[in-house]
């Protein structure tokens, strides 16, 4: 009987300010450094670093096993970790698994997720092409404010902010600022939307 594993997937996600994120079935991917100890630092995508390799250990490991995920790692990386060039992606476990029969000895292999009728892999992804972003312009349009507003909200000078545009890079304290202002609007969020519910029913 196959197993129907089209609604399995993984997602990836970074965030505005470069924190990553990797998710199967909607729970953390584990990065099992206890197997394979690429990378102490995450994962990462878009790329051929260690953290790629990683993800790539983590995501073969996920659904074969530990010696098919040891021996493909660096050559799923290349083929598929270092095409996602967004910083949100989506791949089916079964397109994966296609990879798997397509690439990997996996004759006599114990472990390994069988399917039938399985899809290629999306096409799609080898032709992303990168595009050029600017953290600043990003977090100010998620946002939606000016970076005379991202000035002024950290209580910075506005050339602080314009010179972090120019160089695409936020120090560290400024990131840290930042996170504060969001997860601070988020609650705010959360308050107003209390109160309308104690005006709702004072009013009712």
């Amino acid at each position: 009987m196959a197993i129907i594993m089209n609604n399995h997937v993984f997602k990836g996600h970074r965030t505005l300010l470069g924190n990553k994120f990797v998710t199967y079935r909607e729970l953390d991917l584990p990065p099992r450094i206890d197997l394979f100890k690429k990378s102490t630092n995450g994962f990462d995508w878009g790329n051929n670093s260690k953290g790629a390799v990683q993800l790539a250990f983590a995501m073969l490991y996920q659904l074969s096993n530990q010696e098919i995920a040891t021996q493909y790692a660096e050559q799923l990386s290349q083929d598929i970790i270092k095409k996602f060039n967004s910083r949100d992606w989506i791949l089916k476990a079964s397109e994966l698994l296609t990879w798997i029969q397509n690439n990997c000895d996996t004759q006599e292999q114990p472990n390994v997720t069988k399917k039938t009728h399985l899809k290629p892999i999306n096409k799609k992804i080898t032709k992303t092409k990168k595009s050029k972003s600017n953290v600043v312009k990003e977090i100010c349009q998620e946002l939606n404010i000016t970076q005379k507003q991202l000035a002024q909200v950290l209580e910075v000078p506005e050339g602080t902010v314009s010179s972090w545009a120019v160089k695409n890079e936020i120090p560290r304290l400024g990131k840290k600022a930042i996170e504060f202002y969001i997860q601070n609007a988020k609650n705010q969020k959360i308050v107003d939307s209390y109160r309308s519910f104690i005006e709702l029913l004072q009013a009712s």
